[in-house]
């Protein structure tokens, strides 16, 4: 498995990617395109062959500029349970353009715990702390069409 940089190349394939791993919200093609093209510097994707099998799509808050918030992750059921997440985190927190970055934020649904464990996983890896809090709620933010979304914090590192 291969995990680099992506490029604006890999937008469709990122968007066929996000379309078979329900229950992620989709994002339009455009959109992930963006997300290759300007963000690739706080995303990683990762490829099996010729096929993107992961993907984490992040960027640095504005107001934050130590802080990387990880707007997806993504993993095909195929690369599932090999640690891929994790792998793929850690791959852009080695690059130079986040060396300034000692918090990451990432919003979760209450119910996914796959997700929690991850960034549980990585703050016990770089021995620091976690901590969650509600950030947007289902019936508040979501009109009651979305699930709960947590707002985890993983630092400093």
């Amino acid at each position: 498995m291969t995990i680099r940089k992506p490029s604006s190349l890999d937008g469709m394939a990122l968007n066929q990617l996000v379309s078979e791993c329900p229950p992620l919200d989709p994002n339009s093609a455009y959109c992930n395109l963006l997300q290759c093209h300007h963000f690739n510097e706080t995303a990683a994707a990762a490829f099996e062959g010729e096929k993107m099998v992961g993907f984490i799509s992040g960027y640095i808050l504005p107001a934050a500029p130590n802080t990387l918030f990880v707007w997806q992750i993504a993993v095909h059921s195929s690369a599932r349970g090999c640690g891929l997440a994790g792998r793929m985190l850690e791959a852009i927190l080695e690059r130079e353009a986040l060396a300034g970055v000692s918090f990451i934020q990432t919003t979760i649904s209450p119910g996914n715990e796959a997700s929690q464990a991850v960034f549980r996983k990585l703050a016990n890896k770089r021995d620091t702390h976690i901590r969650s809090e509600m950030l947007f709620g289902k019936d508040t933010h979501f009109n009651g069409a979305h699930d709960d979304e947590l707002l985890f914090t993983v630092g400093p590192f």
